[in-house]
Order: C-alpha cells, then sequence, then structure tokens
C-alpha cells in the first residue's frame, strides 16, 4: 500500500507519495497559489532547471529539449526529461497531475490528464516517449496526484463512453457502458439524472496502466478529492473559477 505524506514548506503544505521517495516531487496546495513553477522550484530543487508547457487539453508529450525554457510556452499537457536536475511542472484544478519517475534512468515526467487528455491516452504516449529514451515497465514508478473523485463527477454518457473505448471494445454506447459497469472498481457508476453518470478519471488511467502491463504496485493514486477538499485545492467544478495548483518532480541522474 503506498502512502501519500503532507508535507511543509514555509508553513505550507505539500503532498509527496512514497512512491516517489527517491525523487524531489510535490503536488501543491491552493496556498502556493499565485506562485509559479520557478517559484515553487526551491521547495524541491533550487539549482534545477524549470520547464513547464502551455496546457490544451490534449496528449502531446514534449521532451525538455525540445519544450525550451522560453518564455513563449509550446502547447502541450505532458513533459519528458533528458537530463538529471530537470524540473517539470503540470498545473491542474480537477484534472489528474500525473508524475512519472524511472528507478534506473532517474528521469521523470509530469503530465496533465483531464477526461480529454485521458481520452486521447496522455500517459500511455508518455511512457511511449520514456520507452524511446530507454525506459523499461518495470521501473517506472507513477504517481496519480489530488483530482476530482469519481464519486462527485458527473459527467455525460457520451464522456465515459470516449474514455470507454480506451479501456474495452463495444458495438453501441449502451454495450460500452454495460462492458465499463462489468470491470473490477468499476470506473463508473449510476447518477440519478438521465444519460449521466459519474466518471472516475483516475481508475480509466490506472486500468489504462493495467492494459500496458505495469503492475498494480507500480502506481499509487491520492486519496485526496479536489473538489471535495476546499480547504486544500482549488476545484473548478465547484467554483467555476480558473484557478490551479502545481505538481512537479526532479529528474536525478541514477545510470
Amino acid at each position: 500500500m503506498h502512502t501519500w505524506h503532507w508535507q511543509t514548506w514555509e508553513g505550507l503544505p505539500y503532498l509527496t507519495c512514497n512512491l516517489l521517495e527517491p525523487w524531489q516531487h510535490g503536488f501543491f496546495t491552493q496556498q502556493y497559489s499565485p506562485r509559479p513553477p520557478h517559484e515553487l522550484v526551491p521547495v524541491l530543487q533550487p539549482t534545477a532547471e524549470v520547464y513547464r508547457v502551455k496546457q490544451v487539453h490534449g496528449n502531446t508529450v514534449l521532451a525538455t529539449g525540445v519544450a525550451g525554457k522560453s518564455p513563449d510556452l509550446m502547447d502541450a499537457d505532458g513533459l519528458v526529461t533528458e537530463a538529471a536536475n530537470q524540473a517539470v511542472w503540470v498545473c491542474s484544478a480537477d484534472c489528474t497531475p500525473v508524475l512519472i519517475a524511472d528507478a534506473t534512468t532517474g528521469q521523470v515526467a509530469a503530465l496533465h490528464a483531464g477526461w480529454r487528455g485521458t481520452a486521447a491516452k496522455i500517459v500511455p504516449l508518455a511512457i511511449a516517449h520514456l520507452q524511446t529514451q530507454g525506459s523499461h515497465l518495470k521501473d517506472l514508478r507513477i504517481a496519480l496526484g489530488p483530482a476530482i473523485a469519481g464519486s462527485v463527477y458527473q459527467v455525460g454518457v457520451e464522456v465515459a463512453v470516449k474514455l470507454g473505448a480506451t479501456l474495452v471494445s463495444a458495438s453501441s454506447p449502451e454495450a460500452m457502458l454495460e462492458a465499463l459497469y462489468r470491470l473490477p472498481d468499476s470506473p463508473i457508476a449510476a447518477d440519478p439524472e438521465p444519460n449521466r453518470v459519474r466518471l472516475d478519471v483516475r481508475r480509466v488511467i490506472a486500468l489504462q496502466l493495467e492494459g500496458l502491463g505495469i503492475e498494480v504496485e507500480q502506481v499509487a493514486i491520492a486519496p485526496h478529492c479536489t473538489y471535495q477538499q476546499p480547504e486544500h485545492f482549488f476545484s473548478y467544478r465547484r467554483d467555476g473559477k480558473k484557478q490551479v495548483q502545481w505538481s512537479g518532480i526532479v529528474s536525478s541522474n541514477r545510470q
């Protein structure tokens, strides 16, 4: 069982996960707003180079060498490091911040995985990118940070069907929903409103990872909901405001 720990910096809380302990990392709370990554990186590693992108709810994953450190941010929703001491960052409110680390190469990735990016398989694509850099699936450690919980995330059936298509095949939307309900620890649940369901995006990501052959022990899911914990997290679904918290991780040189 993976554990998540509250840490503090200058009296402010942020989260870490024991699965990623060898790497400096953090899932930051709203208390750090509006500080951008270059003001947060001292919490992790003051000398690390900072990389971020302009998030667009897609599935593009860039290497740090391509993204660069220019103030003109490139459109993407994921970053993969190429050298040691590189800090990659993503911001989120209800979407899932995903931090990935390779126990052998020391390289890391940071991804912004909302329902659109998850439907477009951003996490499997990032892992494929890491594999082109020499990563092996057995060496990956993957933490899915605070996001809106499935129990409170109401979506249209069509959204559930789009995500379901990344997990199972079905001949119709109705058949897709039936197949999703049959999955172990189903990522969807019934909703009282017609043509609506409750959707657990982090569970969908976990099932995508299982489909790649990644072991359950390699994945940690934060027991925190952005929607239900207003004392710690911004939530667009709850407040309707474009406010975000940052998550970041620093690569190491382990080869």
